[in-house]
Order: structure tokens, then C-alpha cells, then sequence
């Protein structure tokens, strides 16, 4: 039997959580879990010493004109020992095969990342699930655009991972700066991920998704803009066959992606909200993620405040 490929799984997190125990319980012999916070988190440190040096603690610091996500990658994969990463998130379940099939992936596909399915937390988020569906699953399913929440890929895999590492400390988007420095496959395997948890940290996340589609491919946010003016309009002028074929159309994307949720029903008024919420999110000048808020000036321009 072939020996596994030494991992280094990169975990930001502010806290020790239920994921570190599904990921620290799924490592091979010479794996390592890196579990990065921008401070000691003293709870964190109590837990690692459970298991032994598979699992250590990275302090990454405050993040300094770029995100706190991008900032702990970073200092993750600068502490990691090994040459192949899994990124991950920890908001979502990871199952005891989790780590195993992203192995398996990379070894068939090269770099390979999984798919995210936002699953709303408040009335808003539960009402935009279409709008995620479309553009968080879908999209990036078509298009094999990685999601940093559940990837694999190797050093060798970038052109030059010191310039990569200086521009990760400059943006927001991690999985949009590595779009452009690795080509991805793109999985259909779904990740349920939780988001949203109130109107304003909906609003918040739709302003943070919208800017980083527009910094990473302006081209694409207009030719949605685009489609989707018509699409609204369509629905406006012809309300019945519209509602009719908008909400059927959302049922087969998510029976296609295996996604049990009743909120395809709500595909007809998110339809038109699209570009009243595309508007909205390109004309926020900052967001807050995390505790932090973002002013996002430019692709590697980014003012980093308190909340």
C-alpha cells in the first residue's frame, strides 16, 4: 500500500471548536494540524497538548493591510513543515472521510477543491440561499474556482510562493488571490456552511461577497450585471410564466447539487433583489468580517479598523 503524502491542514480559527477535534482525529502519522489564531487563545493550548505534536498552535498577529482569513494562511503556510495544504474553514462539519477524499482527489485531479452550499442562519441569508446557490455553488462548480473553506494543493503547484505570500498580505480574498496562482478542479461535493446569524451580518457578508467577485473578475460582476437586469426584467414584464420558470429552474440546481432545502421557493423576489443587493454591495466603501472592518480600495489596497 502506497504511503500517504505528508499534509499540513491549515485551520484559521478564533477558538478551538468541533472542528479541530474532527480534523486532529483524521490525521495520518506524519500529518499536521495548524490551528491559527491571531492570538494565544489560552483554551486552544489546553486542548493541543492532547495531541501531542500533531496539532500546533501558529500565532499569526493582527493583520496589517490585508485581511485576518489571508493573514493566518499566510502564517500558516509559512510555519507548515510539509508540501502539500489542505485549507479549511471551521464552520462546517468535516466527516470522518473528510481528509482521506481530498488526498484521493489530488492524486487523481491535482489541486482540487471541494463545494461550498450557504445555508442561511436568519430570514434574510435563509431568503438569498437561491442567490449562494447560483453564485457560491454553481459558479464556481462550472467555472473550477477553488473555495478556501476545503482545497488541496502543493507548493510546487504555485509559480512563486514568496510573491504569493506578499500578495495574500495585501487583499482580502485568499481563494481569489490563489484562483489566479493555481489552476483548480472543482468537485461535486457539497460543504453545508452556516451563514448569516442576523440582517446586518447578512448585509455585511453580501457587501464582502459582491467586492470580491468585483476585484477578482470586474469583467464577470458586469456580464452579471448584465444578465441579470434582463433576468429581473423578464420576471417584472411576465410575472406568472416567469415565477414558474425561475423557481423550477432553482429546484433542478439544487437537486443537482444535492441541496434538501425549501428555499428555492424564494428564487422569483430574490431574482429581482439581485441587482438592488449588486448595487448595494458595490457601493458599501467598507464591510465588517470577523470584528474587523475592511476598507477594500483597491485589489491590494486595504485599510484594516476596528469594528
Amino acid at each position: 500500500m502506497a504511503t500517504a503524502t505528508p499534509t499540513s491542514v491549515i485551520l484559521p480559527t478564533q477558538g478551538w471548536s468541533d472542528a479541530c477535534e474532527e480534523i486532529a482525529a483524521q490525521l495520518g502519522s506524519a500529518d499536521e494540524l495548524l490551528v491559527v489564531c491571531d492570538d494565544t487563545v489560552p483554551a486552544i493550548v489546553d486542548r493541543i497538548d492532547e495531541f501531542g505534536d500533531s496539532v500546533r498552535l501558529v500565532v499569526a498577529g493582527d493583520p496589517e493591510g490585508c485581511s485576518g482569513k489571508a493573514n493566518a494562511i499566510a502564517a500558516g503556510m509559512e510555519a507548515a513543515e510539509h508540501d502539500r495544504f489542505v485549507w479549511t474553514d471551521d464552520d462546517f462539519h468535516h466527516p470522518p472521510d473528510w481528509l482521506a477524499r481530498l488526498r484521493v482527489d489530488y492524486d487523481r485531479h491535482g489541486p482540487t477543491s471541494e463545494l461550498p452550499v450557504f445555508v442561511g442562519q436568519d430570514p434574510l441569508a435563509a431568503a438569498l440561499e437561491p442567490l449562494y446557490a447560483l453564485s457560491g455553488t454553481l459558479a464556481v462548480f462550472l467555472a473550477d474556482i477553488p473555495w478556501a473553506g476545503s482545497l488541496v494543493f502543493e507548493r510546487d503547484d504555485l509559480d512563486d510562493e514568496a510573491a504569493f505570500l506578499e500578495a495574500l498580505r495585501r487583499t482580502v480574498s485568499d481563494d481569489g488571490l490563489l484562483m489566479e496562482h493555481v489552476d483548480f478542479t472543482t468537485v461535486k461535493r457539497t460543504r453545508y456552511v452556516e451563514t448569516g446569524g442576523s440582517i446586518r451580518k447578512t448585509l455585511e457578508t453580501q457587501v464582502r461577497f459582491t467586492q470580491i467577485v468585483y476585484r477578482y473578475d470586474p469583467t464577470g460582476t458586469a456580464a452579471q450585471a448584465a444578465f441579470g437586469t434582463g433576468l429581473a426584467a423578464g420576471c417584472l414584464l411576465f410575472p406568472f410564466p416567469a415565477l414558474a420558470l425561475v423557481t423550477l429552474s432553482m429546484a433542478s440546481v439544487y437537486a443537482a447539487f444535492g441541496i434538501r432545502r425549501w428555499t428555492f421557493l424564494s428564487t422569483y423576489p430574490v431574482v429581482i433583489a439581485a441587482i438592488p443587493l449588486l448595487v448595494y454591495g458595490l457601493a458599501r466603501r467598507s464591510f465588517i468580517w470577523g470584528g474587523r472592518r475592511y476598507r477594500w480600495h483597491d485589489k491590494f489596497d486595504v485599510t484594516v479598523e476596528p469594528e
